[in-house]
């Protein structure tokens, strides 16, 4: 709707600007002055609606921005000559009349032709947002500052236009009316008319000052919308190219850049990834474990923790990115065990008291592998959950568990979610030293030691999603059968 409120503000503020600046149109009737205005705007509204599908519509999106200023300035400039040619015809008007009424026309077809093109650059943005499709800008393109320079230079030219032709008139006109009008009555005339010119150039002014800050805004917002979930970890977004200036070009580099940021984070998370699976294979290769059980450990924990996420006591620290940490990190609980003698890790039997307490170091072996890496590469979520679980997966709840004989809520949250996945797993797995267990009597041993060894909230949680954890185990049985 915008086009049409300009049209009828122009038909409106034109007869009152012809009358204000040109003593010939002053000399006619206001429905003289009035009517080929409202009849010349018409005709160019029609002619507007007419060329805009074939000249900006059908024209790259990068272009139709400049095109809706040309076509609409160059419409007030073809209607202004018309005006021009008919008062010259019709009312023998000389040549100094229709420059007047030219430069009215210019002045507001140029506001009239900014605001427009504005609108027209909001459209592309929004198609460009919902689409996905970004503009290519030119190398050549006009610069900001150079547009900027010419609003204002354009502006400012107006304004002396304007005000000249009003003082050659009112000087013209004191000239002709002399004494016969008291000096106050005519200097308030003249105010007056001052007064209606700023009336109408100060808020189109500020108008296509907002629908330019607006139209900066929206690639502002969305630049930092962007940079906000690249800095969260996120990279995803792209900003719209939607312009074709600076502001193209630093939604192209921005985005060229996420995309560097996303293809080396996604190298980087792929080598943590393979070094992860790597060290704690290797640990598990000398257990009497297989690799099978850190890809069901790993799983049981995620499903643990989804399940908890939602408690209100546990929905801060268990967010979606510490539940992918914690699937990552879950696999070196047991890396501590490649510090253990192979005579009683890889012992057949029941281990004796001393070397029971030997194999309990592994927890501390592990945290402190951990922590040295954690002390090298500097403040690491992921270190640090992995030094949590390594540390923390034998304790218990009613604090009989070792190292630190830690209790309830003092065992890290991921030590607890640990301690029932990898028991869950020892019971249902065969081992050297022992048949595997079913399902249904590792359930009934885990429900057991619900708050003794384990913490109830996370049996809670095993219970409801145990077709979950029986599913896991097919799947990534030993057998490789599902």
């Amino acid at each position: 709707m915008r086009a049409p409120v300009h049209y009828l503000l122009t038909a409106a503020i034109m007869p009152v600007y012809g009358i204000q600046v040109c003593p010939f149109l002053e000399s006619l009737k206001i429905w003289q002055v009035a009517v080929p205005i409202f009849a010349a705007l018409g005709a160019q509204f029609a002619l507007r609606q007419m060329l805009l599908p074939g000249l900006v519509g059908s024209a790259e999106l990068k272009n139709q921005t400049l095109r809706v200023f040309l076509l609409d300035m160059g419409l007030f400039l073809i209607t202004a000559i018309v005006l021009m040619i008919y008062n010259g015809l019709h009312h023998n008007f000389p040549m100094a009349s229709g420059l007047k009424v030219l430069v009215g026309f210019a002045g507001l077809g140029f506001f009239v032709a900014i605001d427009l093109a504005l609108k027209q650059e909001r459209a592309v943005i929004a198609h460009v947002t919902s689409s996905g499709q970004h503009l290519i800008p030119d190398k050549n393109y006009m610069p900001i500052k150079h547009k900027v320079s010419l609003f204002a230079t354009s502006l400012s030219a107006l304004l002396v236009g304007v005000f000249m032709l009003l003082v050659i008139k009112d000087l013209d006109w004191i000239v002709e009316v002399g004494e016969t009008i008291p000096l106050e009555q005519a200097r308030i005339s003249i105010i007056k008319e001052f007064l209606f010119i700023l009336a109408v150039v100060l808020p189109y002014t500020l108008n296509c000052i907002h629908s330019f800050a607006r139209n900066l805004n929206l690639f502002l917002e969305a630049e930092k919308k962007v940079l906000d979930h690249v800095s969260s970890g996120d990279y995803s977004l792209r900003v719209p190219v939607s312009s074709n200036d600076e502001f193209g070009l630093i939604a192209r580099d921005t985005n060229e850049m996420v995309e560097r940021i996303q293809a080396r984070t996604e190298e980087l998370n792929l080598t943590q990834d393979v070094t992860i699976l790597s060290l704690a294979t290797l640990a598990e290769a000398r257990d009497n474990e297989t690799g099978a059980h850190i890809l069901r450990t790993q799983r049981y924990v995620w499903v643990l923790a989804d399940e908890l996420k939602d408690l209100p006591h546990l929905s801060e620290t268990l967010t979606n990115e510490v539940i992918e940490l914690l699937f990552k990190s879950a696999p070196l609980h047991d890396i501590g065990k490649v510090g253990i003698p192979d005579h009683i890790l890889l012992k057949p039997g029941k281990l004796t008291a001393e070397e029971f307490e030997i194999m309990k170091g592994h927890v501390n072996i592990g945290a402190e592998a951990l922590s040295v890496a954690e002390r090298e590469l500097g403040d690491s979520s992921f270190l640090r959950l992995a030094r949590e679980i390594a540390l923390t997966h034998h304790e218990k709840w009613d604090g009989s568990g070792y190292p630190q004989g830690l209790r309830g809520d003092a065992i890290p949250v991921s030590g607890r979610l640990m301690a029932v996945a990898d028991v869950y797993d020892a019971l249902i797995s065969k081992r050297v030293y022992k048949p595997a267990l079913s399902h249904e009597e590792a359930m009934a041993i885990l429900r057991d030691g619900e708050g003794s060894h384990f913490d109830p909230d996370v049996i809670k949680a095993l219970l409801a999603r145990e077709r979950d954890f029986r599913d896991i185990a097919r799947t990534y049985a030993d057998d490789g059968n599902p």
